[in-house]
């Protein structure tokens, strides 16, 4: 999977019961997050428990996924809340068959068999971020090693860019964070622009379109 393809729909257990995931994201933004096996030694689940109400104020829904099965997230969400100070307040998938990590291509060819005899280096493949927006289309795609934890700040900061995009027909330039200036899209003509920006912009470039970010972004 990669941008710009339709997320997978699957039918899946999770620690909150059984969802349909394209029914699940509903109208919301979505971020599927995942483990190469619960109680991994790097572990970014807590930080992003921790940070769900930065995703709730973006109408954005989260979800984690591990091949173990549902009595092992529980235990593993015990080990988050005593090691990292909160359980992971978002559902976990057991993909215990697999269906959904060999749909998004994030195992590598031929794992098959019990998913608890795997240790996470097998299944070294199986730690991405997907996020999707309320179309059910794929906008980000990140893969991480084993070895390296997530940086969720990082998405938050992408899923801004890709909502202001969505609503205002903007593209964001390096390094930008909420408030900075922002770009005109490509797509968008000067005349179409005018209407949005009365005001005018700033065109170093003929083809660059410098104008202050909307605020606030729309859920």
């Amino acid at each position: 999977m990669t941008i710009g393809d339709t997320a997978p729909d699957f039918h899946a257990a999770t620690t909150q019961g059984p969802i349909d995931f394209h029914n699940w994201i509903g109208d919301s933004w979505a971020v599927l997050l995942s483990h190469p096996r619960d109680s991994p030694q790097v572990c970014t689940a807590g930080y992003m428990a921790y940070i769900k109400p930065e995703f709730d104020a973006r109408n954005t829904r989260i979800i984690g996924l591990s091949v173990d099965p549902v009595d092992n997230h529980t235990a593993w969400a015990a080990d988050i809340a005593d090691t990292q100070g909160t359980a992971p307040k978002y559902p976990m998938i057991s993909d215990h068959d697999y269906v959904v990590a060999t749909a998004y291509g994030m195992l590598p060819a031929g794992v098959t068999g019990d998913p608890t005899s795997h240790t996470p280096a097998e299944l070294f493949a199986l730690r991405d971020v997907f996020i999707s927006g309320p179309d059910k289309v794929i906008k980000l795609v990140l893969i991480y090693p084993l070895t390296t934890g997530r940086n969720f700040e990082e998405v938050l900061r992408v899923l801004d860019t890709l909502r202001l995009t969505a609503a205002h027909k903007v593209a964001t330039p390096a390094q930008w964070n909420p408030g900075d200036d922002v770009i005109v899209a490509g797509s968008v003509s000067d005349e179409q622009a005018a209407q949005t920006y009365p005001d005018g912009w700033r065109a170093p470039l003929p083809y660059l379109r410098l104008v202050s970010s909307p605020i606030p972004i729309p859920s």
